[in-house]
């Protein structure tokens, strides 16, 4: 006789509010997976379509996008196409000694 599931005790208190006060702002990023920045859309992914993203400006036109603790890469309003990093949860491969 199979066993029948119970809830789990642990409950959900909503989603952790980010904030980022080392950059110079805080965007959305909207359903087609873009944000705005001075009348001028960026794409950014599907993937963060409602999540806030911290942007700083680093040099003349060049901005850093930030998630959570992790820096995305960077875009600027010419080209309008967020330029990523290297992944951080990529494969590491020591180095033969």
């Amino acid at each position: 006789m199979p066993r029948q599931a119970r809830c789990s005790a642990w409950r959900q208190t909503g989603n952790v509010r980010l904030t980022y006060p080392f950059h110079d702002r805080e965007v959305l990023v909207t359903a087609c997976g873009r944000l705005c920045l001075h009348r001028k859309r960026i794409n950014i992914s599907t993937v963060l379509v409602g999540q806030k993203l911290g942007i700083k400006e680093v040099d003349e036109g060049i901005w850093l996008a930030s998630f959570m603790h992790y820096d995305l890469g960077y875009f600027d309003l010419e080209q309008k196409t967020l330029q990523p990093l290297d992944n951080p949860f990529g494969t590491r491969l020591s180095p033969m000694s």
